[in-house]
């Protein structure tokens, strides 16, 4: 890896990191109507519970990602030298992976393989309802 591709990937981690660090913990509220004075609290029990529930997994998600790209910043530090190097297998990882994740610790085929579903496809196909 290159000095500038270095350089290019410590800045898109340290933006992330900003990013991530300034949004802090999220709560999603439901949204009142105007001309509703006093909503019925038991209707709106389901919504209210399902939009905790996504913000609960967005900020989770957040505080996972904000982990992993400090991570990546004290290898950068490190071990400037592997950084991009596959954890496991130890080839490069392509400079187009680690461009958009910038935090990347395992090329494809070691992260498919390190997938609870071992690398098979999650999503539905059309013809999986048929």
């Amino acid at each position: 890896m290159t000095a500038a591709q270095l350089k290019k990937l410590k800045e898109a981690l340290v933006a992330l990191e900003k990013e991530l660090t300034a949004r802090g913990t999220r709560k999603l509220e439901p949204t009142k109507t105007d001309d509703v004075e006093k909503p019925d609290e038991e209707d709106d029990q389901p919504l209210v519970e399902m939009l905790q529930s996504i913000a609960s997994n967005r900020n989770a998600h957040d505080a996972s990602t904000l982990k992993r790209v400090r991570a990546a910043l004290v290898r950068m530090q490190s071990e400037p030298d592997d950084f991009g190097n596959c954890r496991d297998c130890g080839d490069a990882i392509p400079f187009a992976r680690l461009t958009a994740m910038p935090y990347a610790e395992l090329c494809v085929d070691c992260q498919s393989k390190a997938d609870p579903r071992g690398g098979r496809a999650t999503r539905k196909k059309l013809t999986d309802y048929q």
